[in-house]
């Protein structure tokens, strides 16, 4: 029986138990939400409001987003279990006739599951489509006509290449529908259809990586009412759906990341002598990378932008800026150092960014400001561990140290930790980010002059002078907007942007500079 979402809140109020699969990470400090990770199975026990659902998992239940969370296209997905129980118990013929009853009559249960699974992937491929078209033809087009409301850099901005994706994904239904077997589904074999397309998949990561700046001027525009009534008259001309343009414009951000999930479930019930499982294999494999790419991308200019507000908020800082050579912060933490020809003894807060570490020195009054003290190019720098006792450069006996001596010059810097894990912690951080610089280096990753000014000119203009310095997020202010008074006021802690895949390792950017003060709200 595969769940439609519209009777989704129809099973729920008949009783039924409806299990829902966590999409992205729901990170929470309210008692009253419920935290999970990706992958997490939850029983939905309310659906009635669209954006926020109350559910639980294990002993806890509390609300948690709706777009956090797929519904199973299986819900009587614990039969296999029920299966494997009989089996153990080597049940007699009564309680397999028993099974006969609940199963039904009809194709044997994986069979059924694979139709059901296959039917998922064509129905929501074609209710995507239309969604698109809906998007160019009733919104863009009608946007287009009016060159006294919008400027083509706006429009740009607002939609994307969301266009491209539109062409791209009608060829992708077309190749779809030739390998569908309309009389028997299971039969189809459509994992050919994303191995031919991987590439093409990956126009997604200009559209993913520019959805924040499209809800940024969308909030704009919607302050103006005109604009407000433009787009609801747009909307109801081509009768679409009740959702805000915002809300269409998130579908092709949460359609890449539902092709792995469809295609692990489609695998799921494909057996291994199926012609078409090493395809679907192959095809989970490489949409699964596709994502990742995406998401790897779209996660790094994130960080950009934390990166810029994080040095507009130290103090005394000198020579160029950080986002010039670097991307990402891998590592931070305090510090001793020694460095030559004084070699006097400082406390200093250590901050490892690809290509570069930077050092400054906490305010001993305001233990929320830093002063900047230097910086050290990674590039040029060698590593050497240090063991405990009498170091011969200083002449001074050191515990928990490593040195880092430059290449090009004859500066050695001295390091020591608290304690030994945190020593070869740092050590690891050194070697992370000499993979990182290679791993770049092999996708051609790198920033535009654009980007970088942009994340700049945005970390000046939050933080006007004298007041106090915070990070701001604009970006979920539009993901997740409530109503009902008694769901959670606060928005989801984590980006809705997690590539579905539970053992994905979470960043360690927030990990590192939330334990920095500036930071804190």
């Amino acid at each position: 029986m595969g769940v439609q979402h519209g009777s989704k809140t129809q099973l729920i109020s008949d009783g039924s138990v409806v299990y829902a699969e966590a999409l992205w990470d729901h990170v929470t400090m309210d008692d009253q939400e419920l935290g999970f990770k990706a992958g997490d199975v939850i029983e939905v026990v309310d659906a009635t409001n669209k954006e926020w659902w109350w559910g639980r998992i294990m002993d806890s239940e509390g609300w948690f987003p709706a777009s956090f969370v797929r519904l199973r296209v299986n819900q009587d997905e614990p039969m296999e279990e029920y299966l494997a129980h009989l089996e153990e118990a080597q049940a007699g013929e009564e309680g397999r006739a028993e099974l006969g009853l609940l199963l039904g009559p009809g194709l044997p249960c994986k069979e059924q599951m694979r139709t059901n699974v296959i039917n998922e992937i064509m129905s929501t491929e074609r209710d995507y489509i239309k969604h698109l078209k809906d998007i160019c033809e009733g919104y863009i087009k009608q946007c287009r006509k009016r060159t006294d409301m919008f400027t083509e850099e706006q429009l740009r901005t607002i939609f994307g290449n969301i266009e491209d994706i539109y062409r791209f994904q009608r060829k992708f239904l077309k190749g779809l529908e030739k390998k569908f077997n309309k009389e028997q589904p299971h039969l189809s074999e459509i994992g050919c259809c994303f191995l031919e397309h991987q590439t093409d998949f990956q126009i997604y990561s200009e559209y993913c990586n520019n959805h924040p700046n499209a809800c940024v001027q969308l909030s704009k525009l919607m302050k103006v009412n005109k604009y407000v009534f433009f787009f609801e008259a747009c909307r109801l001309l081509q009768k679409m759906i009740d959702i805000s343009l915002d809300g269409f414009l998130l579908t092709p951000v949460q359609k890449i990341c539902k092709y792995p999930l469809q295609l692990a479930e489609l695998l799921k019930y494909t057996n291994p002598q199926h012609r078409d499982y090493k395809d679907v294999e192959a095809a989970l494999n490489a949409m699964k990378n596709v994502a990742r790419l995406i998401n790897e991308r779209k996660r790094r200019l994130e960080n950009i932008d934390k990166i810029a507000h994080w040095q507009s908020s130290i103090e005394d800082w000198e020579g160029e800026d950080v986002l010039s050579r670097s991307s990402e912060l891998i590592f931070s933490g305090e510090l001793t150092k020694l460095s030559q020809p004084q070699a006097k003894s400082q406390q200093r807060m250590f901050f490892l960014f690809d290509h570069q570490m930077v050092y400054c020195k906490k305010d001993l009054l305001r233990r929320d400001m830093l002063y900047y003290k230097g910086r050290m190019d990674m590039d040029h720098m060698e590593v050497i561990d240090v063991e405990d006792g009498k170091e011969k450069d200083f002449n001074v006996n050191v515990k928990n140290a490593l040195k880092l001596r430059s290449l090009l010059g004859d500066r050695v810097h001295l390091l020591c930790a608290k304690k030994p894990e945190q020593k070869q912690r740092w050590l690891r951080a050194f070697a992370d980010e000499r993979r990182q610089v290679q791993h770049d280096r092999e996708t051609g990753f790198s920033l535009t002059e654009v980007q970088k000014k942009q994340a700049m000119l945005n970390a000046c203009k939050s933080h006007p002078a004298g007041k106090p310095k915070a990070v701001t997020r604009p970006y979920y202010d539009f993901l997740l907007r409530q109503k009902h008074p008694s769901l959670p006021t606060a928005l989801p802690q984590q980006q809705v942007f997690m590539l579905a895949e539970p053992k994905r390792k979470a960043s360690t950017f927030w990990h590192n500079i939330g334990r920095l003060a500036p930071f804190k709200k």
